[in-house]
């Protein structure tokens, strides 16, 4: 019984060193793992809208997405994922007002009339140790502002001491500060500092993130952001993606606490979008993931 409670303390130790805030904020989608684990800032894309709330009100479309990771190579420290992001209406065809010096275009005339939900589900670990997500989030894109707010039950679960529940609250926003060129991202996770534990009073990691996107080109995007949780040292990120054809796009990143390096490729295969990242640790290895999303080719009618 000992060996099962040390080897699930190693493995808890395993995960925390590797993501800087244990039971914080959790990783959503390849794309986001192959650009140094960025998940303020990132937009279009349904698994950006699990780190920020506020990416949901950026999607036009319906989309579900499923992943899978790996860390380390080790089979009790895999994670698989379900996303979901449903826009509610669509406002209509003809053009809307333009935002004051951006045009219509520009101001994301097809965003959905009522904001989008998203729900996202995750399980990691394993036996000995588990820990469950469940997320509800909304996002609403006005002009060239995004707001969203998330809700996610998180459970733990150790063999033979049982299971613990706690709610989280979050929440973000993206502002484009240079239309189509400069985007900025932030976001709070576990707002209302829910407690994990009695004992010595552990409680969920309050996390901020901020983060600027850089469009420089057509074919060239440049991130960067720091995350700081109130009770470690802040975390540097950096991503870069480039676009060679509007179907690939490669990937790479890197995030100072943790001494990770990442890098990543996507492809768009019609409605399906597929994403894989690596990622390096220097002490502990390899760690893989592999994310795919499917969005349907139509809005919903209103």
């Amino acid at each position: 019984m000992l060996k099962r409670y040390l080897l699930s303390g190693v493995l808890i130790a395993l995960a925390a060193t590797a993501h800087a805030q244990g039971n914080g904020p959790g990783l959503w989608g390849a794309r986001a793992a192959g650009l140094g684990h960025i998940g303020s800032v990132l937009e279009q894309d349904g698994w950006a809208g699990a780190a920020n709330a506020a990416a949901l009100g950026a999607l036009s479309r319906p989309t579900v997405g499923v992943g899978a990771e790996n860390r380390y190579l080790l089979p009790v420290l895999n994670t698989v994922s379900l996303m979901v992001a449903m826009p509610i209406g669509y406002r209509a065809p003809q053009p809307a007002a333009a935002v004051t010096g951006v045009s219509a275009a520009v101001a994301a005339v097809e965003a959905p009339r009522y904001g989008v939900i998203g729900f996202t589900a995750q399980r990691f670990g394993g036996k000995l140790y588990s820990e469950q997500r469940l997320g509800l989030g909304y996002g609403y894109q006005l002009g060239t502002v995004r707001v969203g707010a998330r809700v996610e039950v998180l459970q733990t679960s150790f063999e033979g001491l049982g299971s613990r529940r706690v709610v989280a609250a979050s929440l973000g926003g993206q502002a484009d500060i240079i239309p189509r060129k400069l985007t900025f991202g932030a976001t709070l996770y576990n707002l209302n500092q829910a407690r994990l534990y009695e004992y010595q009073d552990e409680r969920l990691p309050t996390v901020l993130r901020a983060g600027l996107a850089w469009r420089a080109s057509e074919k060239v995007l440049l991130l960067a952001e720091t995350e700081k949780d109130v009770e470690q040292d802040a975390d540097f990120k950096a991503g870069l993606e480039y676009r060679p054809v509007p179907v690939l796009a490669v990937r790479a990143g890197l995030a100072s606490l943790t001494s990770q390096l990442t890098g990543g490729v996507g492809l768009k295969i019609g409605a399906l979008q597929v994403d894989y990242a690596a990622v390096w640790h220097e002490t502990l290895g390899l760690s893989q993931q592999l994310s795919v999303a499917y969005v349907w080719a139509k809005p919903a009618l209103p």
